[in-house]
């Protein structure tokens, strides 16, 4: 199993620190979600780990050695950065078979990424006919050529059509479940939410989060409880009773209750030890979208400003 070490690592571009000190780990058998707001530092991260730039100061290290020394690249790391880096002018076969070839893996690795990645049919045209969603198939094909311990892919949704992102999200999980190491970076919050395990999270340069995602939005959340019972009133009356605030959201004879401060287990055992039937039991917590935007709110080098509305002369 195969870990990502990072130690002070810092990356200065002329006046520009882009990347500030960071210490963090990502750990095999889990998918580690990498956010962050535009311009935060994850794609020089990612780029630093992979050799790609020099760190200023610091280390980022896999199994203990830079990635820049491995003897066979393909076979210890997958990784996806740029889904506009193949050239043009190949075929997507050909670009993989030289992927291949370079590496000292077998030309039957090609015709079988690219089954698993959905773009078998379209092996033979040249890439510059490809949509942004098949060049991200083909990065990922890339990606898995050589049956890598760790992947590292950046924005690799972009592009695809929902059944390529729920393709691709099955596949992150089972590479975890392999006991393989996942770093993968994200816009789309709905998508983490249902994807990743755990969250390293940048403002700035900086690391502002390195905890598993649920611990995050529990830190995050107040608890609250969402409950809707025939007998709304008794309800009301006994949770008062035991101090609890309750708000009301009236809708007709089936009210629903919200309880502030609670946990849907302890409402749930109230009424049942009362009899008082229930409709609807249910936590409520802030979603990884709100907890994310609120941590990240100063953090943010582009912001839009507020919608303005047209007019007509």
């Amino acid at each position: 199993m195969s870990i990502i070490e990072i130690r002070g690592l810092t990356k200065d571009y002329s006046k520009t620190r882009a990347v500030d000190e960071l210490t963090f780990d990502v750990h095999p058998g889990r998918v580690t979600g990498f956010l962050g707001p535009n311009g935060a530092g994850k794609s020089t991260t990612m780029r630093l780990v992979l050799g790609l730039d020099r760190p200023t100061a610091g280390s980022a290290t896999i199994d203990g050695r830079p990635f820049a020394s491995s003897e066979t690249p393909l076979r210890q790391v997958g990784a996806l950065l740029d889904p506009q880096a193949p050239h043009g002018g190949r075929t997507a076969r050909n670009h993989l078979l030289a992927l291949a070839v370079s590496n000292g893996l077998p030309a039957s690795r090609v015709g079988q990424m690219l089954e698993q990645t959905g773009i078998a049919a379209a092996g033979n045209q040249r890439v510059r006919s490809f949509s942004l969603g098949m060049r991200q198939r083909l990065g990922i094909a890339a990606a898995l050529l050589g049956d890598p311990a760790v992947l590292l892919l950046d924005e690799p949704t972009n592009g695809l059509d929902p059944e390529g992102v729920n393709w691709l999200r099955e596949m992150l999980r089972e590479f975890a479940r392999q006991g393989r190491t996942v770093l993968v970076s994200s816009h789309l919050m709905s998508e983490t939410a249902v994807t990743v395990d755990h969250l390293v999270i940048l403002g700035r340069g900086r690391l502002l989060v390195d905890q598993p995602m649920r611990e995050f939005i529990d830190s995050r959340s107040t608890p609250r409880v969402r409950v809707r019972s025939t007998e709304p009133g008794r309800l009301r009356t006994e949770l008062a009773a035991r101090g609890f605030v309750v708000d009301d959201a009236g809708d007709g004879d089936h009210q629903t209750l919200t309880v502030e401060g609670a946990k849907a287990d302890v409402i749930g055992g109230i009424a049942a030890q009362e009899g008082i039937p229930l409709l609807e039991l249910a936590d409520q917590q802030v979603s990884l979208e709100r907890a994310y935007l609120d941590l990240t709110a100063d953090e943010t080098e582009f912001t839009a400003g507020s919608p303005i509305a047209g007019s007509r002369a």
